[in-house]
C-alpha cells in the first residue's frame, strides 16, 4: 500500500515558491522509497518517517508551500517524476553520469560511503586492510557484494551473501561473519538499534546521493538547491544526521558543505553559476 504524508509547512513568503505544474498548484509533490530505513521508514501512526522525510518537510518550510510525499517502490519513482506525477524526488539517488544525462541533480546532500557493522568491543580497522582474513557478510547482489567480491582475493576475504541487508547484519550478530558491509546511513541505523554493534572502518567511493529533477526544470532544480545550501550551512542537516544515524558530520563531508553553483560537480546539467548562501527566501 502506498503510504502518503502530507505536511503543511511554514508560510514564510510566496514570492520564493516554485512555479508549479498545473496538477500541483496548492504545494510540492514529492516521492521516495518508504522502506529504507532510516532516510524514510513507515512510522508507528500510518505514515512514514526518516532522515530524508524531514529534509523534505524543511526544504517546504523554507520555501515557504505545503507538500505531499508519496511513498513507493523505488523503480517507479524516476518514471513516475519524469512523466509529471511528482515535482521532484526526495529518495536518495546516487549521482551518475548515466542517471545525469536523463535528470537534473542538485548538489549532493550527503555521501554515499560504505561502512563496517561488527560487535562491539571488536578490533575495528581503518581501512580494507583491516579486514584481511576475515569474513564479511553483505546484502547479495548489493553494491557492497561488488566492492568486497572486486578486493577479495587481495585482501583475502570470505564474502557470503544473504537475502537482505537485516540478515547480512544479523550474521554478524550471531558469528557467522565478522562484519557485515552496508551503505554507511544504515550500518550507523544498525547500530542505533543494537548496542551489541559498533561501526567500523568507513569506505569513500567519492560518490553523492542528491535530488533529481525532470531535465528542463532547471529554475525549481536551483531554488531547491539554494535551500539544501542553506539547510548545510544552518546546521539543520548535520541535526538530522545526529537525529536519525546518530553522526556528528566530519568537517568538509557533504552534508555539511555547499557547493558552488547548482547541480553536482562534474556531471552533464551542472551550472557554475556564483551566488552566495542564504535562507531569505521570502525577498
Amino acid at each position: 500500500m502506498t503510504h502518503r504524508v502530507f505536511i503543511t509547512a511554514l508560510a514564510i513568503g510566496c514570492a520564493a515558491g516554485l512555479s508549479l505544474p498545473a496538477h500541483a498548484q496548492s504545494g510540492l509533490r514529492v516521492a521516495l522509497d518508504g522502506t529504507f530505513a532510516p532516510h524514510a521508514m513507515p512510522s508507528l501512526s500510518g505514515g512514514i518517517e526518516g532522515f530524508n522525510v524531514d529534509m523534505a518537510e524543511l526544504i517546504a518550510e523554507r520555501l515557504g508551500t505545503t507538500i505531499q510525499i508519496d511513498a513507493a517502490q523505488f523503480s517507479g519513482l524516476i518514471p513516475a517524476m519524469q512523466a509529471g506525477t511528482y515535482d521532484f524526488l526526495v529518495a536518495p539517488v546516487t549521482v551518475s553520469a548515466e542517471r545525469a544525462e536523463n535528470m537534473l541533480f542538485t548538489e549532493g546532500f550527503m555521501d554515499t560511503n560504505f561502512s563496517f557493522v561488527q560487535m562491539a568491543g571488536t578490533e575495528a580497522g581503518d581501512t580494507l586492510e583491516g579486514y584481511r582474513g576475515q569474513t564479511i557478510s553483505v546484502n547479495k547482489g548489493s553494491a557492497y557484494e561488488e566492492y568486497l567480491n572486486k578486493n577479495a582475493a587481495e585482501y583475502d576475504i570470505t564474502v557470503t551473501g544473504y537475502g537482505t541487508a537485516t540478515d547480512a547484519v544479523e550474521a554478524v550478530l550471531t558469528g557467522r561473519a565478522f562484519a557485515s558491509l552496508a551503505g554507511s546511513t544504515v550500518a550507523a541505523w544498525a547500530v542505533q538499534k543494537n548496542p551489541r554493534l559498533e561501526l567500523g572502518a568507513e569506505i569513500g567511493t567519492g560518490l553523492v546521493w542528491a535530488l533529481p529533477f525532470r531535465k528542463d526544470d532547471v529554475e525549481n532544480r536551483n531554488k531547491v538547491d539554494a535551500v539544501l545550501e542553506c539547510l548545510k550551512t544552518d546546521g539543520s542537516l548535520a541535526a538530522l544526521s545526529e537525529k536519525w544515524f546518530g553522526v556528528t558530520p566530519a568537517e568538509g563531508s557533504t552534508i555539511v558543505t555547499p557547493v558552488a553553483g547548482y547541480g553536482t560537480p562534474g556531471f552533464p546539467g551542472y551550472e557554475d553559476t556564483p551566488h552566495g548562501v542564504t535562507c531569505d527566501f521570502a525577498s
